[in-house]
C-alpha cells in the first residue's frame, strides 16, 4: 500500500497536480513583507511649523496604534503560515488556493488599517463606525481563510509531514473559528457600544494568536506533559 501511494505521488508530480512547498512558502513570504512595508508607507512626518512638531506627533496617535495592531496581526499570520507549512510536505492546486485566500485577506490590511487611523485621527464618530466594521470584517474573513486551510489539511492526509497528529489540524479550525467569532463581535461593539473597546479586542486577538501560533493543539499536549 505505502509502495501504491508513493507512486501515485511520483504520478501526480510528474502531472503536474503536487509539488514542493517552496514556491508556496517563497511567495508567501514575499507577500507579507510587501505588506508590511506598505503598511508603514502609512506613517508620515507631518506638515508643522517650528516648535510645533511634538504636539503634532501626538496628535497622530491613532496612526501609531493602528499601525502597531496591524504590524502585529501580521507578522501573526506570517507565524501561523510558517507552523502551518512547517507540518505541509507537498502542496496540491486545492491547498493552494486555501493559501491564496488567506494571502488575498492579508494584502487587505494596509487598507483597512488606514481607514482605522483616518476615522479615529479625525473623530467623526460614523466614520470610525465603517471604518471598525472594515477591520473586523476583514478578520472575520482571514479567520474564515484560515478555517478553510485548516479543513483542507485535515482532509487530506497524504499532504502532511509524517508524525504531524491527525488531530493537528482539526484543533486549527477551532481556533479559526474562534476568530471569526470573536472580530464579529469586536465589529458590533466598535458598531454599537464603543469604538475604544473594539480597537483594544483588534489588539489582543492577536496576540493570542501570536501565543498559540506554534498550534493550540501543540498547547494542550504540553500541558497534559507538565501535568
Amino acid at each position: 500500500m505505502a509502495a501504491g501511494r508513493d507512486t501515485g505521488d511520483v504520478e501526480e508530480v510528474e502531472a503536474g497536480l503536487r509539488s514542493d512547498t517552496a514556491r508556496v512558502i517563497g511567495f508567501s513570504d514575499a507577500v507579507f513583507a510587501i505588506v508590511i512595508t506598505l503598511l508603514v508607507l502609512d506613517l508620515s512626518v507631518p506638515e508643522v511649523t517650528p516648535g510645533g512638531m511634538p504636539h503634532a506627533l501626538l496628535e497622530q496617535w491613532p496612526v501609531y496604534l493602528a499601525f502597531g495592531t496591524s504590524f502585529l496581526y501580521v507578522a501573526v499570520n506570517w507565524l501561523n503560515h510558517k507552523g502551518t507549512f512547517l507540518r505541509v510536505r507537498c502542496a496540491d492546486r486545492g491547498l493552494d488556493w486555501a493559501n491564496l485566500g488567506v494571502l488575498f485577506g492579508v494584502t487587505l490590511l494596509p487598507f483597512v488599517t488606514a481607514l482605522v487611523s483616518r476615522a479615529v485621527e479625525k473623530g467623526d464618530v460614523s466614520d470610525e463606525r465603517i471604518a471598525i466594521g472594515a477591520y473586523a470584517l476583514l478578520g472575520v474573513l482571514l479567520s474564515a481563510t484560515w478555517m478553510w486551510l485548516y479543513h483542507y489539511l485535515h482532509r487530506r492526509p497524504e499532504l502532511r509531514q509524517a508524525g504531524v497528529p491527525r488531530r493537528f489540524f482539526a484543533a486549527e479550525r477551532l481556533r479559526a473559528l474562534f476568530g471569526v467569532a470573536a472580530y464579529a463581535i469586536a465589529g458590533l461593539v466598535g458598531w454599537w457600544v464603543s469604538v475604544p473597546v473594539a480597537l483594544v479586542v483588534f489588539l489582543l486577538l492577536p496576540l493570542f494568536y501570536g501565543l498559540s501560533s506554534n498550534g493550540s493543539y501543540e498547547i494542550r499536549r504540553r500541558i497534559r506533559r507538565r501535568g
